[in-house]
């Protein structure tokens, strides 16, 4: 009697499915978006006197931060939003004696205004490690109230093109935005854009994630059917 080849249809079957399942699970994790994050959620950014109920640090430490993320500030224009990477800077809510290749001004507060309108400010994530973020109008008081946080922002993927900072152009909201001796350390492309076809912080892969993953899937797909083939099942 000859011997067996050691196949059959429901062992090779087996494991093609057992394979296909650890496939799909290492390369839908392999591709992380770039993400939008809503500062705050639903609360928006204002201080601890309009919104009691505000926690920004509680906030920011169930989120993971990487290089070419957005923070979007939803405010008023009685509200600043300020960035730095000084922790003196932060510490003491005043922004006035900044150094401007440390400290960005994204949106300044308009105290002499009687009718606040609302706005939003896209803050994109541009260098590694600490970043700081506060209110510093009314003599500190805003952020002495609680609008401030501190973030610490990995490396991720890095920063993709659009915010490539090789384009060399300054903040837009520095103070000499047209001097090129005071253009500061952390640069923003002229031509940078919020990132709205990336996902936000409620979403769970981006579109290049797809395309990645199912090049793969798709691939792996006709592998198996070579298998098949090649068993006859």
């Amino acid at each position: 009697m000859g011997q067996s080849s050691g196949y059959n249809s429901t062992s090779v079957l087996q494991l093609i499915t057992i394979v296909s399942c650890l496939v799909v699970l290492s390369c839908s994790g392999s591709v992380s978006a770039y993400k939008n994050y809503t500062v705050g959620g639903s609360l928006g950014w204002f201080d601890a006197l309009e919104k009691p109920d505000v926690n920004y640090q509680k906030w920011a430490d169930s989120k993971n931060f990487s290089l070419g993320d957005f923070l979007i500030f939803n405010t008023d224009n009685n509200h600043s939003v300020i960035q730095t990477y000084n922790f003196t800077t932060y510490k003491f809510c005043d922004y006035d004696d900044a150094l401007q290749n440390d400290t960005i001004e994204w949106s300044a507060a308009d105290p002499s205004s009687t009718a606040p309108h609302s706005i939003s400010v896209a803050v994109p994530l541009l260098k590694e490690g600490m970043n700081y973020f506060f209110s510093s109008d009314y003599d500190g008081e805003q952020c002495n109230n609680g609008q401030h946080f501190k973030i610490n922002v990995t490396h991720g993927q890095g920063l993709p093109k659009s915010l490539d900072p090789s384009d060399d152009a300054p903040a837009p909201n520095s103070p000499d935005y047209r001097g090129d001796d005071s253009a500061p350390e952390t640069i923003v492309p002229a031509n940078f854009n919020h990132p709205i076809e990336e996902e936000s912080d409620k979403d769970e892969a981006s579109g290049s994630g797809s395309v990645y993953f199912n090049t793969k899937f798709y691939g792996f797909l006709i592998f198996l059917q070579i298998v098949c083939i090649f068993f006859k099942i």
